[in-house]
């Protein structure tokens, strides 16, 4: 098959170019390069430098690559920065998603697999509960309304268009080559400090001094799994979550990464930070029965780890 996957120079989509080229299809990658690198595009994967802001650009890219397939990676991904530059955020993730939506369309691509957010979409998830896909929606930061403003663009583009589409609902997704100097990423934002001895800090869920917001945290390699199996057909529903359902605390996961590196840090307190949902925990029930053995959070904690100190990023 034909692959191209947006913000393939990236984190996420650096892994799925990957993958897919090793599962032998043929991979483009387009990528700005604003926030991703070249080195992570792997080799064998075209690299078209493209904002996706850039309808045109978007176009000739298609045009070229003729894709099959696309996993719509590219996005502005911090909740915080969204909250500061909300014009910039909805430009990137809506103006730029559709521009991609309309080249899918031009260009027959037979499905187009979209990045969504399962960690902010649902808004909070009540104690002792986890959201399924049919959980209420209930965005509470900018960047989680462009992400559900994008699903219903899908919806729109099938209804018109024909455009067959998979939404994947990310966790708080981490993992090997995670960018640990943005403000997204909480777990390699603290695995660099921690390795340079740095303090880390826990932000408050509600007070200063608590244990942090509760997320559900899933290792990239599950995130990509889900991206493959709905390449090949193997996800029947139009949403999925892509999450473990384990609730874990930002305290709890900065313990065990200063344990881990036995690291000197200063844990410390901080606010709570603008945006972010107090508890953001995920139901599992659904990917289960296509991916059924996950990256358990302690194995996937040291290797993240443990690839930050080896590779000194």
């Amino acid at each position: 098959m034909r692959v191209l996957v947006t913000g393939g120079a990236g984190f996420i989509g650096s892994h799925v170019a990957e993958a897919a080229l090793a599962a032998g299809h043929e991979v483009s990658v387009l990528d700005d390069l604003s926030v991703g690198k070249r080195a992570n595009v792997p080799e064998g994967a075209r690299l078209f430098e493209v904002d996706i802001r850039d309808g045109d650009a978007v176009r000739g890219a298609f045009a070229e690559a003729r894709p099959e397939f696309v996993s719509h990676q590219a996005a502005q991904a911090s909740v915080a920065i969204s909250v500061r530059e909300p014009a910039f955020d909805a430009a990137v993730n809506v103006v730029g998603s559709l521009n991609v939506m309309q080249a899918c369309v031009e260009h027959d691509t037979a499905r187009l697999v979209f990045a969504s957010t399962g960690g902010a979409i649902y808004g909070e998830v009540a104690e002792g509960t986890l959201a399924s896909e049919s959980h209420p929606t209930h965005p509470l930061s900018p960047y989680a309304c462009s992400k559900l403003s994008v699903e219903h663009y899908l919806a729109a583009f099938s209804a018109e268009h024909g455009l067959a589409s998979t939404v994947l609902r990310y966790a708080n997704v981490y993992g090997p080559r995670q960018d640990p100097h943005g403000e997204a990423g909480v777990i390699a934002i603290f695995a660099r400090r921690l390795i340079e001895g740095e303090p880390i800090q826990v932000n408050a869920r509600r007070t200063e001094g608590d244990d942090g917001c509760v997320r559900d945290y899933v290792h990239v390699d599950d995130v990509v799994a889900a991206n493959l199996a709905a390449f090949e057909g193997r996800i029947d529903a139009p949403v999925l979550n892509v999450c473990t359902g384990v609730a874990t605390n930002t305290r709890s996961l900065a313990t065990r990464l200063r344990e881990h590196l036995g690291s000197p840090s200063d844990l410390r307190d901080g606010p709570r930070r603008p945006g972010d949902v107090e508890r953001s925990v995920l139901d599992p029930g659904a990917l289960s029965r296509v991916i059924p053995d996950r990256v358990p959070l302690v194995d996937g904690l040291a290797s993240t780890a443990n690839w930050f100190r080896d590779t000194g990023v």
